[in-house]
């Protein structure tokens, strides 16, 4: 079966991470007997500031006739602060309704951990993150002196509240709400025990903050219980924010699979991140198991470092590895992930974050030779 990638390099290093991606998907299609094609498409930072456009509805369109989305990264000094995060990233994750994050927190041999006397067998969980509600969906506002009717009830609880007078000079609030469905929780929720029973895992963790956000994490704790009857051979337990933090650090290994609303999920892979070696060793999809579904590496365009072929190309790598799993191709997947292993264990071709000196493109070669001895031996 052919599968049709639209590629989105991006910002940054983007281009560069994602590069290497194709070429290690390419060899491995090629060696498995996988027909892939790859689209490439310019949207991110310059294309923004040469058109003035970042996603337009006949561009969503056009990319609903795909079968994956390969990112690179987003996000360029050039642009206001969350404008193409918000315009291109969250688009696109709304757009689709990507409403899993799914984030394997996996350590690989050869690759140094931050924790002391923890290894491979310590660092393997996963976090399922909710993608497209809570405190994300963008409602809240500024306001001060005359105000507009919709932000009349927080003008009136502010006044309630701290006695503030917003007509008075100098005063002014900001607020976000988050907002949560029942149908939106349920359904990340049921998706995260899936993958517990699908990959033999015998615990589910859910993170919230209920004991201070009641009502928003109230809701998701109730949900949560509910959906846990249907897997009665899967241990729960709940865990706040804070204190999974903690824990995440001092016990990595007492987590399985991990769900999680948006914001909270946002904070805590990228302390898994570091966990397994840092940002260049991350992979993460945004799933939409029903529909297209969009694949790249955790880290950021890391604007200094585009150009300079120090970046580490593995996140994407393994990003290209998840994308092969969720189309279905798992032995190309697995044979992606052992090339992978391979040259880690073999630690001739380290990148700079994990090490060594060796290039953005020789790390791509490198995957590319480890497959070729799977398969021609």
């Amino acid at each position: 079966m052919a599968h049709r990638i639209a590629v989105i390099p991006g910002d940054g290093v983007g281009p560069e991470v994602i590069r290497e991606g194709i070429k290690v998907l390419q060899a491995a299609s090629e060696l498995a007997g996988v027909e892939l094609s790859f689209e490439e498409f310019p949207y991110g930072a310059e294309y923004y500031l040469r058109t003035g456009h970042l996603l337009e509805e006949e561009d969503l369109r056009e990319l609903s006739r795909f079968d994956a989305i390969y990112l690179g990264a987003v996000g360029d000094p050039r642009v206001p602060t969350g404008l193409l995060e918000k315009g291109l990233l969250l688009t696109l994750r709304f757009y689709f309704d990507q409403y899993v994050n799914l984030r394997p927190v996996k350590l690989y041999p050869g690759v140094p951990c931050p924790l002391k006397d923890k290894g491979p067998e310590d660092i393997d969980f996963y976090v399922v993150r909710e993608n497209t509600e809570d405190f994300y969906v963008g409602l809240g506002g500024r306001g001060k002196g005359r105000w507009r009717e919709e932000h009349e009830m927080m003008r009136e609880l502010y006044h309630l509240k701290l006695g503030l007078d917003l007509e008075t000079e100098g005063e002014e609030i900001a607020y976000q709400l988050g907002v949560m469905s029942r149908r939106g929780a349920e359904r990340v929720i049921r998706y995260a025990f899936e993958l517990a029973r699908r990959e033999g895992r015998k615990k589910v963790t859910a993170v919230d903050k209920a004991n201070v956000l009641t009502h928003l994490y109230g809701l998701w704790r109730e949900v949560f219980q509910e959906v846990a009857k249907d897997y009665g051979e899967i241990e729960t337990e709940f865990s706040f924010v804070d204190a999974i933090t903690m824990w995440m650090v001092k016990n990595p290994e007492h987590y399985e699979v991990v769900v999680t609303p948006n914001m909270f999920g946002d904070i805590i892979t990228d302390l898994g991140a570091m966990l397994q070696g840092g940002m260049g060793m991350a992979p993460g999809g945004n799933l939409n198991p029903e529909g297209l579904s969009m694949f790249e590496p955790i880290h950021g365009s890391a604007p200094k470092y585009a150009g300079k072929g120090v970046a580490n190309p593995l996140a994407a790598i393994l990003a290209g590895k998840m994308m092969l799993e969720e189309l279905g191709e798992r032995e190309a997947s697995e044979a992606v992930e052992e090339a992978v292993k391979g040259v880690l264990r073999e630690g001739k071709c380290l990148t700079r974050d994990l090490g060594g000196t060796s290039k953005t493109s020789e790390m791509g070669d490198a995957v590319v030779r480890k497959l070729r001895e799977r398969y021609e031996g």
